[in-house]
């Protein structure tokens, strides 16, 4: 006897089930594709986090070995007698042009190489090199002057090292040098800020720098000039030693394209509010005078975090005064180098909420952007300041501002966080 048709087990599904079964898919697929990317920022974030750690590190292990922090703008000043006795007769002018050495423009960062695990980047860098083979050196140790034209083909400056960028931080290519996202805290302040005690001609000004800066360049590093823990009075473990700063995507990213109006020394808060687009305020409008806005190949050059290899703040350092990703201001006067005249550079992040700093003592802490950051239109503590802004006074930035400063005698401490 025939059995009964309707009775037959089915092989497969039907096409209305295969659907539902899709769809129960992709849902579940849109559900969890959140906690994946999450997962993979989290992952992110501890990378950066132990980079920063690394950095810390590595500053403390040069400490150890010179007895000073690595220099902020460093390297020699002038070309050394040896490059003059090699250059042609009456034509020793030359050896003074920013294509020669570094000019004192070199980071912190090009000093801790070796600690880093970047030997034969350092080699590259420490030697002289003739670079035609005529017996003649091209170039003395330390490379060539952040801003100069040979600069954009000098290979170690143009390479990309691994522990100083961000996972998070999408940057990367022309027109920058090898970037970074860490630099040196500065401070709380922006007087002489990337000068120090430092002058080209002691007998021009007087030696202004020196009698002036102190009151100012508060911060554990100090532009030109050499600092030591024991300089951190006011505790290591209670003092910003480095941190985070996002690099610059030319998308007029308000911590990452520094504003140029000198207003922001006073008047900062309203003056980076009026230039902000109302429709998208983590960006500058269309009519800011923005360091990058012009789009040549020269001022593109000034992206936030575009050369590792520079001291100038604009790359490789940071204020405490706003806090953390907030917007960037420089303090042009007219110079063609706008990034050389200081101003506001707030730590940033690719990161949720906040960025990453290394403590005087070598701790990581990750400080959110609503940190009590004082008055932000208050004017900074410099050598002729009054009121609360006098020489030695607290910092008027509130905690984030006393975390940055080395020795103004507050009690500040990241258990205030």
């Amino acid at each position: 006897m025939k059995s009964n048709p309707g009775s037959q087990n089915r092989l497969g599904f039907t096409l209305v089930e295969l659907l539902v079964v899709i769809a129960i898919i992709g849902v579940l697929v849109g559900l969890l594709l959140p906690a994946v990317q999450a997962a993979r920022e989290a992952a992110r974030r501890m990378s950066c986090s132990n980079n920063v750690k690394q950095l810390g590190l590595a500053i403390h292990n040069y400490h150890s070995a010179f007895n000073q922090l690595p220099q902020e703008l460093s390297g020699p000043h002038r070309s050394p007698l040896w490059l003059h006795e090699q250059a042609p007769p009456g034509d020793q002018w030359q050896v003074q042009r920013l294509d020669m050495n570094c000019m004192g423009t070199n980071s912190f960062l090009v000093a801790l190489l070796p600690f880093v695990e970047q030997q034969p980047l350092w080699e590259q860098i420490s030697n002289p090199r003739d670079n035609n083979g005529d017996g003649i050196v091209d170039i003395g140790p330390f490379g060539y002057a952040a801003d100069s034209d040979a600069g954009n083909n000098y290979e170690p400056w143009l390479t990309e090292v691994p522990g100083f960028r961000c996972p998070s931080d999408p940057g990367t290519g022309a027109p920058a040098h090898g970037r970074s996202n860490y630099g040196a805290c500065m401070g709380d302040a922006h007087d002489y800020q990337m000068q120090g005690t430092w002058e080209w001609d002691m007998t021009a000004r007087k030696g202004w720098p020196a009698e002036r800066s102190p009151a100012a360049t508060r911060g554990m590093f100090i532009g030109r000039t050499p600092t030591r823990f024991r300089d951190v009075l006011d505790g290591l473990a209670n003092t910003v030693m480095c941190g985070e700063h996002a690099t610059d995507l030319n998308d007029q990213d308000v911590r990452t394209n520094a504003l140029n109006d000198g207003a922001c020394r006073l008047d900062y808060a309203p003056t980076v509010q009026a230039w902000k687009d109302p429709l998208r305020p983590t960006n500058w409008n269309d009519t800011a005078d923005l360091n990058c806005n012009s789009g040549t190949g020269w001022t593109l050059r000034y992206g936030r975090g575009f050369r590792w290899h520079s001291g100038y703040i604009n790359d490789t350092g940071f204020t405490t005064i706003g806090p953390p990703n907030s917007a960037s201001c420089a303090f042009n006067t007219g110079d063609w180098f706008p990034h050389r005249d200081g101003g506001i550079y707030s730590a940033s992040s690719r990161h949720q909420g906040g960025c990453h700093v290394a403590m005087g003592d070598g701790a990581v802490k990750f400080i959110t952007d609503s940190i009590e950051a004082g008055n932000q239109d208050a004017d900074p503590v410099k050598w002729d300041g009054t009121g609360l802004s006098r020489p030695g006074s607290k910092s008027p930035y509130g905690l984030w501002g006393a975390l940055g400063t080395r020795s103004s005698k507050e009690t500040a401490s990241t258990g205030d966080l």
